[in-house]
């Protein structure tokens, strides 16, 4: 790790601490426009070098460039997401890794930059560091965290999307990652574990998990309001973001279009909503806000079955060819619900938000058939603390009968113990303490069970017992610069 990480892990950590009594304020601003993952918080050229630990992000004004490329229609971003995580319990392995996620942000107003109205363009560049504690010390099917990759600098995100003029309709193009629109929940995010992002379904189902973080693919996506209520998200993208070849994509400028093609399409039904042109005038609702979303998606490559060959044998018979039998295409249905449940003032901080998502795949070609998570957080649980958020989430995922068969066959073919996978279940809970408007500490821990789905330790004495419940415990840190 470079000294410049190690420092911002130090800045993060000592002042979160030395400011337990700071007032926490709303940093939840931005262009609505752009997703959240994206938004760029908009710096106070005045007093840039005053007001430090309140003001929107930590470096300002950057000494007048933010202001100065905001007149050209420009927005920057920077931010730092640092974590220490580390496995107490189970797994393949104990002990406490540090990972880490820059991510620089150049956002585009076409109306300032050139004169036209309803352009947003969006340049993303990120930094992996750190370790993977996943991959080191854990088998869990739902990583630990959503960040964990391989050490990398990369391109992100390159695109551009215009809308008409009344934002009933906006069309984008280029490098998207995908998971940044499709299958979003807006209260899952709290959480760390890999899955309450982009899920298991996708992730294990397609190829090198499909165009998401923090990968991304050529595309196209329509998005249409045909009312105030409903949206309609519509997209298709290269379906490999890895076939190009240049080390897997490993920079992310193979622009592809190789690997098969990945078609998803949403509808999704808002409910006690802003109506659409009020969104940005701050217009409060009028009941408890809801969101549900309803898709599907389908990829048009070759999918290699779980079980079977192409001879018709199992694969774990020792007479099979060992080439396993193709099947033409995949796909998945899913279904995303959002709903706050109280409020203790309407159009204030607190509140209690659920949420819930599950999706289902073919089990003949995918190693994952369903998966599941949900969860419920509080906003403002304390006195004093309106923009912390405390939250206790859920995921399971099931491994598909295909995959299962082939572990009863190796276990027949064997002769030997060998475990048939099953299902593999995670319970989060988080605590996020917003220290001030540009940084944010977050404890967290997790309990895996049925690690892998239910596979053997390879530590253990003649490998014949399987990986123990793990026990995930760790801080973050998000800065804002």
């Amino acid at each position: 790790m470079t000294p410049i990480r190690y420092t911002t892990l130090f800045v993060a950590l000592a002042l979160g601490y030395g400011a337990v009594q700071a007032e926490a304020i709303d940093d939840a601003r931005g262009d609505a426009s752009l997703p959240e993952a994206n938004r760029v918080i908009a710096a106070q050229p005045i007093g840039q070098w005053t007001g430090f630990w309140s003001r929107s992000s930590a470096l300002g004004d950057m000494g007048g460039l933010r202001s100065s490329l905001a007149s050209h229609g420009i927005s920057l971003g920077l931010t730092e997401t640092s974590e220490y995580l580390g496995n107490v319990s189970g797994g393949t392995g104990h002990g406490f890794d540090y990972d880490g996620l820059t991510t620089l942000t150049l956002g585009l107003d076409s109306a300032k930059a050139w004169g036209v109205a309803g352009g947003t363009g969006n340049l993303s560049l990120i930094d992996i560091h750190g370790k993977n504690l996943s991959q080191r010390k854990l088998s869990n099917l739902q990583t630990a965290s959503g960040i964990e990759s391989d050490r990398n600098t990369k391109l992100w995100e390159l695109w551009y999307q215009q809308a008409t003029d009344d934002n009933r309709f906006d069309i984008k193009l280029g490098q998207q990652s995908v998971d940044q629109e499709f299958m979003t929940s807006t209260y899952s995010g709290l959480f760390l574990n890999t899955m309450m992002g982009w899920p298991a379904v996708p992730s294990y189902d397609l190829p090198a998990g499909g165009p998401a973080y923090p990968m991304s693919a050529l595309g196209v996506r329509l998005r249409a309001h045909p009312t105030d209520a409903i949206t309609v998200l519509a997209g298709v993208f290269d379906g490999d973001p890895t076939a190009a070849g240049n080390d897997h994509n490993r920079h992310g400028t193979a622009f592809s279009l190789k690997g098969g093609t990945l078609w998803i399409a949403e509808l999704q039904y808002a409910i006690n909503q802003p109506a659409l042109g009020q969104l940005e005038t701050g217009s409060g609702h009028k009941g408890l806000p809801g969101t549900y979303k309803v898709g599907m998606w389908y990829h048009n490559a070759q999918f290699a079955d779980q079980r079977y060959g192409s001879d018709g044998l199992s694969l774990a018979d020792p007479a099979s060819s060992g080439a396993p039998l193709n099947h033409k295409g995949n796909y998945s249905f899913y279904a995303v619900a959002d709903q706050l449940v109280w409020e203790s003032v309407p159009d204030t901080s607190q509140g209690l938000a659920v949420f819930a998502r599950a999706m289902g795949a073919p089990s003949d070609r995918n190693l994952v058939s369903f998966s599941l998570n949900s969860g419920v957080s509080l906003k403002g649980p304390f006195a004093g603390r309106d923009n912390d958020t405390v939250g206790l989430g859920f995921g399971y995922v099931q491994v598909a009968s295909g995959a299962r068969g082939l572990d009863s066959d190796t276990a027949m073919a064997s002769g030997a113990y060998y475990p048939v996978r099953h299902y593999e279940t995670f319970v989060e809970a988080t605590y996020q303490y917003q220290v001030n408007p540009w940084l944010q500490i977050q404890s967290d821990i997790q309990v895996v069970n049925h690690p892998g789905g239910g596979v053997l330790n390879p530590g253990s004495l003649g490998g014949s017992s399987l990986i123990g419940r793990e026990v995930v415990v760790g801080l973050r840190t998000n800065i804002t610069f």
